[in-house]
């Protein structure tokens, strides 16, 4: 089933990423950390579907987003960061295979981090805190962080950020891996939860296995 959103506000979040928020249909429902199918209500672009993640709360009023653009693929990204107030979008039914199993380590590259945002929302709603749970961020440059401060901010979080791309920065490393994972998840036995692209999936994914995490604690998502 298809539905029309009207675009209520949109602001930034870091300098190509942008934090959006529709109406809401009546009786949507989805879970945190699922996506649905999203398509321009603009002429040449409504074929153009691409996956994005729900951001909010399914008990909020309005459906938000958090999409990171990238405007030399001159795609719908590109055109998102363009959009007005009171233009619209069509959202298919909610999707995902990432949910929350409960608290544990939560691995993100880039974009990949929006799923874990309702997730951490919900679970800090219900327990009020996130001190079973850790947040392994990794992306290019420290302002590429999305949404650093709220993080930071969450009571109980333990946040580690990773940055590829710059080497005078603290958070400075090539990647995610076995010697970087171990501190983190060997005093854990909840699930962990990796999002991002396809690469990052397959090299933490191994790095998780190096460290004997079985296969059942590992949930993914490709961002594809």
């Amino acid at each position: 089933m298809t539905y029309t959103l009207t675009l209520q506000s949109i602001e930034p979040v870091t300098h190509d990423t942008y934090h959006l928020v529709f109406n809401k249909p009546e009786g949507y429902t989805y879970t945190p950390g699922q996506a649905c199918d999203v398509a321009l209500v603009k002429e040449g672009w409504r074929e153009e579907q691409r996956p994005f993640t729900f951001t909010g709360l399914p008990t909020n009023p309005t459906l938000e987003f958090v999409i990171k653009t990238y405007p030399d693929h001159n795609g719908v990204t590109d055109q998102i960061a363009g959009l007005q107030m009171t233009d619209q979008v069509e959202i298919s039914d909610a999707w995902g295979a990432i949910e929350d199993k409960g608290p544990g380590v939560f691995i993100a590259g880039g974009a990949g981090v929006t799923p874990f945002i309702a997730i951490l929302k919900r679970r800090l709603q219900t327990y009020g805190t996130l001190e079973d749970c850790h947040l392994v961020f990794s992306n290019k440059t420290e302002q590429d962080i999305i949404l650093r401060d709220a993080f930071i901010s969450m009571p109980g979080l333990n946040c580690h950020f990773v940055v590829t791309d710059d080497p005078d920065s603290e958070f400075a490393r090539e990647q995610i891996d076995k010697d970087y994972l171990a501190p983190i998840v060997e005093g854990t036995d909840g699930p962990i939860y990796v999002c991002g692209p396809e690469a990052m999936i397959e090299d933490v994914v191994s790095a998780l296995k190096a460290l004997k995490v079985p296969e059942d604690r590992i949930v993914t998502e490709d961002l594809g």
